[in-house]
């Protein structure tokens, strides 16, 4: 788990369109990347995991993994006394109408990659620059505005421990590594 410094993510088959801007002129970070998915922004404040997991030993079914995730995260909302919400035919959760967790994966041989964000205490306006996930009919939320006092590190460990229960793993120190990368 991390935070990154502030960039824009296009998933594989992501359009331009969703950009409010122009790539060559912004002077913004941008990365296309190997992930499913639209165009998000990631930014500090901002939790973004990684897993790497073997589906073979849960389930080859895409569609299971991404609904875990979504578990995962409502739960870690629930655990803060907020009712996160699945949308139908949408992938990442919702508070309110507002979408505090976006989720985009790789997988090659049944290993994970990418994963998801969950928006703690990020600046949003960074999302104003796009239209988040192609999701033109929704807002973007985060923790922060339902919980004016919460801080990204507290998180860290309620989403190890929320994962480790949808999962069935342990978890323990040695398995989380928290990165906090910074842009000179």
């Amino acid at each position: 788990m991390l935070e990154h410094p502030p960039v824009y993510t296009l998933g594989q088959g992501a359009s331009l369109d969703f950009l409010k801007f122009d790539i060559d002129k912004s002077g913004y970070n941008v990365h296309r990347i190997e992930r499913g998915g639209e165009v998000t922004y990631h930014c500090p404040g901002q939790i973004v995991g990684y897993p790497i997991l073997n589906l073979r030993r849960y389930r080859q079914d895409l569609h299971w993994y991404l609904r875990q995730l979504e578990e995962v995260l409502i739960r870690v909302l629930a655990s803060y006394g907020l009712q996160g919400e699945r949308i139908s035919g949408l992938t990442g959760v919702w508070v309110e109408g507002r979408k505090l967790a976006a989720i985009g994966i790789k997988v090659s041989r049944w290993v994970t990659m990418h994963g998801f964000s969950l928006n703690v205490s990020p600046d949003m306006t960074g999302f104003e620059r796009i239209v988040p996930c192609g999701i033109t009919d929704k807002a973007v939320g985060s923790l922060a505005e339902f919980i004016p006092s919460i801080k990204y590190l507290e998180v860290y460990p309620c989403i190890a421990q929320c994962f480790a229960e949808v999962f069935g793993i342990e978890v323990t120190a040695d398995h989380i590594h928290l990165h906090n990368f910074t842009v000179d």
